[in-house]
């Protein structure tokens, strides 16, 4: 499965963790089938379930060795299903590997600021999908751009704090 135009197709039926673990409903990946992915257990994919229903997603530990995707109950309802339902889904590598558009203010704030940039190109593909997630929910941009230069600088610092390996 190294090859980024291949997918993965199954079939299985919707489980959910226990309400400790945050009870998500979710899908089981093996991990020889994530193992075959380039970027394995970093990889970020595009999950169509039912041939209906696209988002994207990203793997989460099992605890056995295995791993999963989360399945929101908003889309859930959009196709119809319900916990323990059959469900068919196909895992594409996403093209981009981010896994979620930079939004236009940030673009333009990163262009214009040499050493934010340099931060944000630094943090990890996960501390930049949170500034991401963070910034896009306020609607000010004035407030998305101190929000972001906040987010971007506490990121670089506790990135700073880590022990060499």
């Amino acid at each position: 499965m190294s090859n980024r135009n291949e997918s993965y197709i199954e079939e299985q039926n919707i489980k959910q963790l226990e309400r400790r673990r945050g009870g998500y409903f979710y899908l089981k990946i093996a991990a020889a089938v994530v193992n075959g992915f380039p970027n394995q257990r970093k990889t970020r994919f595009l999950c169509t379930l039912d041939g209906r229903l696209t988002y994207r997603c990203g793997l989460n530990h099992l605890g056995d060795g295995n791993f999963f995707i989360i399945v929101s109950g908003k889309n859930l309802k959009a196709l119809g299903k319900s916990l323990g339902d059959k469900v068919s889904f196909e895992l594409q590598e996403d093209p981009d590997p981010l896994g979620v558009k930079i939004p236009e203010v940030l673009e333009v704030l990163l262009s214009q600021d040499d050493q934010l940039r340099s931060k944000f190109e630094k943090l990890s593909m996960g501390n930049k999908r949170h500034v991401i997630h963070t910034i896009i929910k306020i609607k000010d941009i004035d407030l998305q751009i101190a929000k972001a230069v906040a987010t971007i600088e506490l990121h670089s610092i506790q990135r700073s704090k880590r022990p060499r390996k």
